[in-house]
């Protein structure tokens, strides 16, 4: 394992960062634990999480994830950099959701309790609210901050231009402001090098992708012609529809497939090659990589030890060049 500073701060973190979202619906309880296990024992100490998760889950399982990393934390809190985020409607009230002053501040309680920790040091709004001030919200990630209750805030799902306003208005104000973005990336979704990952590299922000296997698909073991595989997450309760919409399409499926001769040319798995050219990318500090099963992380882990070769790096960029435009069928 490699490891490097988040942005400009002075937080080291590994190369790759291990997602939890399968944990508590796809990945029961000793599952997600022999997960964490294998993947500290492959030098991964940076773990993100959500207050919503599990992924295609409903409000009664909402915090079940983090309830699950906070009962393996016990005896190794010191050790381990942890993620978690806000946001996304956790509870049947109105205000149970959002990057309102009130909902953060209650939010970030209800999280500490559940990760069984005093502190979280990283994190982050879910997605924007475009129904919250920017500077209500940004107010609250500083009182988080100052109250010790987290080391540093970040953002994920958000465009370039209201990240830019937003590290505006904190420097303006003096607030804590963001140090890292958590942005959708991979061969099959490129839209952010256009504006969000110079933004970050010009601001000194981490960039902590999510979606280096684009839900899986390059993995190359999905058959578009036939029904998603179940138990996946394109047939998972609430993230089926939208993991179907974002790449269950034939142009995906025939890219996939022209990635996956390229991979065996190469002699690299699919799943090594893909999270390999996400590290290549200079502004990328750790893309986040999930498993339903600890023998998944096998491949993932290989990545940090598979430099990609300038030519094959060249290959992928021009096979995957329209996703990078916002232009494919999707």
């Amino acid at each position: 394992m490699q490891y490097t500073r988040l942005g400009t701060t002075g937080l080291t973190v590994s190369r790759l960062c291990l997602g939890t979202m399968t944990f508590g619906l796809q990945a029961a309880e000793a599952t997600a634990r022999s997960i964490l296990d294998r993947a500290v024992e492959g030098g991964i100490t940076f773990l993100d999480s959500a207050d919503v998760y599990p992924l295609g889950g409903d409000l009664t399982t909402a915090g079940r994830t983090e309830e699950i990393i906070g009962r393996w934390l016990e005896g190794k809190r010191n050790r381990i950099i942890v993620a978690t985020k806000a946001v996304a409607r956790v509870g049947p009230a109105p205000w149970d959701q959002g990057a309102s002053r009130k909902h953060l501040l209650d939010a970030i309680d209800a999280s500490l309790r559940r990760l069984r920790t005093d502190y979280i040091d990283l994190y982050q709004l879910h997605s924007d609210d475009p129904n919250t001030p920017l500077d209500e919200t940004l107010e609250a990630l500083d009182t988080i901050v100052r109250s010790g209750k987290a080391r540093y805030v970040g953002v994920s799902n958000i465009l370039a231009y209201r990240l830019a306003r937003a590290l505006g208005r904190s420097d303006v104000r003096h607030v804590t402001r963001f140090v890292s973005v958590q942005p959708r990336y991979s061969l099959l979704f490129r839209e952010i090098e256009r504006e969000l990952l110079p933004l970050a590299a010009e601001e000194g922000l981490g960039v902590i992708p999510y979606n280096p296997l684009a839900g899986g698909l390059l993995t190359a073991k999905h058959n578009g012609a036939a029904a998603p595989t179940p138990g996946t997450r394109f047939t998972l309760g609430t993230a089926a529809d939208r993991y179907q919409q974002r790449y269950w399409h034939d142009r995906q499926f025939e890219t996939v497939q022209a990635f996956a001769g390229i991979a065996r040319e190469a002699g690299i798995a699919p799943t090594t090659l893909a999270v390999a050219w996400v590290l290549a990318n200079p502004v990328v500090t750790a893309p986040i990589i999930g498993a339903s099963k600890p023998e998944q992380l096998t491949e993932t882990l290989a990545a940090v030890e598979q430099p990609l070769a300038a030519d094959l790096k060249k290959r992928l960029d021009e096979l995957t060049v329209e996703y990078r435009r916002g232009d494919a069928a999707r």
